[in-house]
Formats: C-alpha cells, structure tokens, sequence
C-alpha cells in the first residue's frame, strides 16, 4: 500500500515545519518504463533516515552490487574526491555561497566504491517543502541504492527557489540559486568519486522550475534533467549545449496547470521550445502508454538530445509512482517518474 503524507494545508505542497531535522549536520570538508524496473532494494544500514517520515528499518543485505551496466564510467572523475572515504552517510553537508549557509543531504549507495566514478541525481524539493520530504515524495535513496548513483537533496532558501518566474522567498531576493548548485557540485567533487559527465538534475513543482533553469543556464555541469509537474519559467533560456529533457506533468494539476497560467508556459509549450532548442527534427510521437500514462518524445536531436514528456491523464500535483500528497488531486502507479527518468538519464551522459 502507498504511503501517504499526513494531512497538509491546501494549496502548499508541503508544511516546511513537518521537516525534523533528524540528520547529523557535516561542518567539515526491458520492462516498461520506469515501471517494476529493476530489482528489488538491496542495502545496508545507511545511516539514520533523514525526517521522521523515512522511518523504518533499513533494507536487508551488506553489499548492492555493481552500478547498473553502462552507469560506472570507471576512473575519470574531474573532480577531487575519488579515494577519500565518504564519511557518514544521510548526513546534511553545509557550504557557504553569496553569503548564506546552504545546506544539502547527501545519500550514498551501498556498492559505492571511492575508485570508481559514480553518477549524481540532484533532487529540488517543491515550495514550501523539504529535502526530508523530497525524499520520500519520489523515494529517491531507494533508486540510488537499486542502481548505484549518489541522490542528493537540497534545501530551498524560505523553502523555494528561485525558478525564474517562480517562487517564494528565493525569487523576491534573487537568491542565486544556480549558483549555489554549481557550488555544490563541485563541493560534492571535492569530497566524492563524482562522474561529471553524470550529473542530473530533478524536483517537483518549484523544483521542477529549477531543473529546468538549471538546463537553460548550468548545461556545461547538468547532463539531462527529469523535472515533475514545474515546466520552464524562466525569462530567457539560452544553454550552451543542447540538454535532453524528460517532464512528468498531470492534465488535472491544479497548483500548476497543465495548460499554462499567469504567463507561464504551458506544458507542450514548454516542451516544443525545448525540441525547437536541441534541434530536433522528428515528433512527437507517442513511445509509451499504460492506464493513466502517456509519453511523447521528440527525437533526430542535436548531440542526441532527446525530449520527452510524460502526461498522466487526470493526474494531480504529484510525483507519479511516488508517495502521494493528500489533497492534491489523483497520483498514478502506471509509471514510476523516479524509475522513468533514470532509466532517460543512464541513456544520456554529458558529451
């Protein structure tokens, strides 16, 4: 049976204050897709859960195994930190950028080996949520642990980000927020065997919005991004390469509706400048469909820079095939995002 989250205001995704701190703060340095895929969660004791709402006892096993075929690149990570022990897992890393202490929780696989290049999911909460509850929303660390990547989950300054047109705190102050995610990685290079060509990024809702900035402004450290229910709300979006996209959005999104508000873009718009972007000169056509779920892709793209979207019929504010969000309309298991998009990213490295 899925989890739910406990009851929550209409209208916010989250209750920030729901967040419990619960993690040690670190000061110092073939099936159809995304659906069953891949073999069930294996793992040792990670660490305390990060949030009380990620209770529960770790998953039997000491050893996960190899990273899924064609995600270990093998030694050529740029960064500085292969060879070093990763320290203790699920704690919260803190760094220092424009002048404010940001924070972000790092969770790293079992089979992680500190001599082999490991690929990086990053995961933006929505607003007024949290990096506790961002994970168990899209039940990331589970992912991480089945196919070897490092998931990390960072915290929104107010609990937003700043998206462009979207939201909050981190948009009135234009809080350099794609700033701090190329600080992070790097922070996140310096003291583990990142792959740089493997760095991804998604989020819900506000996070949504970021990964898709982060795909028009940071494309020389993001590989592709996943982004679910948040299309593009930037002014301007000029990468400097072209950036395979993958989106999830519901038709019955009333937080963000499918078909565009206020001036933003709608979902297919979104996703026809992305393709007009990266070059692409077939599609959509539909590659997919179970129950609810419908995907699209766009291909015959520059650098092989595929778009995809991934509509559920009647879907709601939610992480498809996640934990659902009370009050926010329909969730769907007929595909799982968290799964989908991997499987998208494994197929599409940074050239």
């Amino acid at each position: 049976m899925r989890f739910v989250l406990p009851v929550l205001p209409v209208l916010v995704l989250l209750c920030a204050a729901c967040d419990g701190g619960a993690a040690a703060v670190d000061s110092g340095p073939g099936p159809r897709p995304g659906v069953d895929a891949g073999p069930p969660r294996v793992g040792g004791d990670a660490g305390p859960p990060v949030g009380a709402a990620d209770a529960g006892p770790p998953a039997s096993g000491s050893d996960a195994g190899p990273p899924a075929p064609g995600v270990d690149a093998g030694p050529g990570s740029t960064g500085g930190g292969c060879g070093r022990d990763p320290g203790a897992n699920d704690r919260r890393w803190t760094l220092t950028h424009d002048g404010r202490e940001r924070t972000f929780v790092v969770h790293v696989p079992p089979g992680y080996s500190p001599s082999a290049a490991t690929p990086v999911v990053l995961n933006f909460h929505g607003r007024m949520s949290s990096a506790s509850q961002q994970i168990v929303l899209s039940e990331m660390n589970a992912a991480a642990d089945r196919h070897g990547f490092v998931a990390v989950h960072p915290e929104g300054v107010g609990a937003t980000w700043n998206g462009g047109l979207c939201c909050g705190t981190a948009m009135s102050q234009d809080v350099d927020d794609v700033g701090f995610t190329r600080a992070m990685i790097d922070r996140l290079a310096s003291e583990l065997c990142v792959d740089e060509r493997r760095v991804f990024a998604t989020g819900l809702s506000n996070g949504g919005y970021m990964s898709h900035r982060l795909a028009c402004e940071l494309a020389d450290r993001i590989a592709a991004i996943g982004p679910v229910a948040g299309p593009n709300a930037t002014t301007s979006c000029a990468p400097s390469r072209p950036v395979p996209v993958m989106h999830f959005h519901g038709t019955g999104d009333r937080i963000v509706p499918y078909d565009g508000f206020a001036g933003q873009l709608s979902v297919r718009a979104t996703m026809e400048d992305w393709a007009r972007r990266n070059g692409c000169s077939a599609g959509p056509t539909t590659y997919f469909t179970n129950g609810d779920a419908r995907c699209e892709e766009w291909t015959g793209c520059q650098a092989d820079a595929t778009v995809r979207l991934c509509t559920i019929d009647g879907g709601g504010h939610q992480w498809p095939g996640g934990n659902s969000i009370p009050f926010l309309g329909p969730n769907t298991n007929d595909i799982s995002a968290t799964e989908a998009m991997w499987e998208f990213f494994v197929a599409h490295p940074r050239p």
